[in-house]
């Protein structure tokens, strides 16, 4: 990584701040570029979605591994529930996409319910687990919602082998209206789902996988409480990584966890921040995590630097300990402030070797809460990881008067609608709109891989007239 002549920063630098200076290249096609990482997360593509109880769930955890990136369970949810959510993803089909599956005695208000949940837009009507046929929101229009779902669902589905290659599914389905196949075991039973874009997608991406052949998954820890114990079960359950998890990672408490977590030898690679500084990054790494997390405050959903002006810009904290970690053998994730896919590149431009994603991914049908409707369209309540709504939950088991003393500090919001962007509802969606974005990235820099991209990328300072200017203008001028 270089600046143009003249560029050198005298000062730290956001993402908005930077353009990219195209390069020679000989990198003819998108598809030349390798998106995987070496960071011993296994991600195929550099994407995380972080640990927000909003975004991180098991379907999210599902869809995610299924395209190479990597989902942190939030270090909230009890060890059983988190276990649970790790076996459900580890049983997950590598192509095959899990539908939601009805009873044909279920109502029409079930399907209603339960239809937004996938993006797809199908539910499957399932009896002693072989399916009979599927539903759609279109079939439950102008329907009394006290139906059953037998007289409203549509037996006309294309129905295969679940190891037919996609290849075959996506010419099996041609033009046809749903666009997507059941896929079932050799004795009939429901195994899953493919579209013809999934089958597409499969030849495009992947899969975060482990050494079993089954998707990965990462799960948070605190630093409270018996933390070497709640990484052991996590671990023991599944998880393939675990992220030491705090807003101020350079902190003593943290540094005695990680310590304990490392000695510990539980065999997977731990991760550990949040740090912006040189230091920070020494010191983690030293406490033995093999990847740290940098960011403090660019979240959408974090307030820190307004309450208390802590933080640093984004690009130069990455740029500075991505330099230092890489000198030690370790790696760094670059957690918050991504909104564009040119953020996600610059991120990584910078010597991340994961971008971590969160209230970007929250308006998709994957994360975990209910679509809701309003005057402007659907969308799902998002909230910050220090925020009242957050806190609360964590501090469920505390005394009345402990939980109304730590209400009192608070910060992040704890409650944003988070649109589902009409083109792009669907996590897998946005997936390709990064992805897309950072393969250009690469052929304009003459890059092969991640590697190549952060040596070769040369960077310059902008002014925010240059970064409006770059901004497009649907309406034109």
């Amino acid at each position: 990584m270089r600046f143009i002549e003249g560029h050198r920063p005298t000062h730290d630098l956001t993402y908005d701040d930077l353009f990219i200076v195209p390069g020679r290249s000989d990198v003819s096609s998108r598809f030349d570029v390798d998106l995987s990482t070496s960071d011993g997360s296994g991600t195929t593509i550099p994407l995380v979605v972080a640990n927000m109880t909003a975004v991180a769930g098991k379907r999210m955890a599902e869809t995610v591994a299924r395209r190479g990136g990597l989902v942190v369970l939030p270090q909230d949810l009890p060890i059983e529930a988190a276990a649970a959510s790790i076996a459900y993803v580890k049983s997950r089909h590598l192509i095959a996409d899990t539908p939601v599956t009805l009873d044909p005695g279920a109502s029409v208000t079930d399907a209603v319910a339960l239809i937004p949940k996938r993006s797809h837009g199908v539910a499957v009507v399932v009896e002693d687990g072989r399916p009979v046929g599927v539903v759609t929101e279109k079939r439950c229009r102008d329907v009394d919602r006290f139906a059953r779902v037998r007289e409203v669902a549509d037996p006309d589905i294309v129905m295969l082998p679940v190891d037919t290659p996609p290849r075959e599914v996506f010419d099996a389905l041609g033009d046809l209206h749903l666009g997507l196949a059941v896929l079932v075991e050799p004795d009939g039973r429901l195994a899953g789902v493919l579209n013809r874009v999934g089958a597409l997608r499969h030849a495009i991406y992947s899969p975060n996988v482990d050494s079993a052949g089954a998707l990965r998954i990462a799960a948070a820890v605190g630093i409270n409480g018996d933390v070497v114990g709640k990484a052991r079960a996590l671990v023991a359950a599944g998880a393939d990584l675990l992220v030491m998890d705090t807003a101020h990672g350079h902190q003593e408490k943290m540094l005695t966890a990680l310590t304990a977590v490392a000695d510990a030898d539980l065999g997977v690679p731990i991760a550990a921040g949040n740090v912006v500084s040189a230091e920070g990054t020494l010191d983690l790494i030293g406490a033995g995590a093999s990847i740290v997390k940098v960011g403090v405050g660019p979240g959408a959903m974090c307030t820190t630097r307004m309450m208390t002006g802590v933080g640093r810009p984004q690009f130069s904290a990455v740029a500075e300990c991505a330099a230092v970690a890489a000198g030690h053998g370790a790696s760094v994730w670059a957690d918050g402030g991504v909104r564009h896919p040119r953020d996600v590149a610059l991120a990584l431009a910078a010597g991340a070797s994961n971008v971590m994603v969160g209230s970007w991914f929250a308006g998709t049908h994957e994360s975990p809460g209910d679509l809701l409707v309003d005057a402007q369209g659907p969308y799902k309540v998002s909230f910050g990881m220090a925020s009242k709504r957050a806190v609360a939950a964590r501090s469920s088991g505390d005394s009345t008067y402990d939980r109304a003393r730590k209400s009192l500090f608070e910060e992040g919001i704890s409650s944003s609608r988070i649109r589902l962007d009409p083109e792009r509802p669907g996590v897998e969606d946005l997936i390709d709109h990064i992805c897309a974005g950072v393969r250009s990235t690469a052929t304009y820099t003459g890059a092969r891989n991640l590697r190549e991209l952060h040596d070769k990328v040369v960077l310059g300072i902008q002014s925010p007239a240059g970064f409006a200017e770059g901004r497009p203008l649907p309406g034109g001028w």
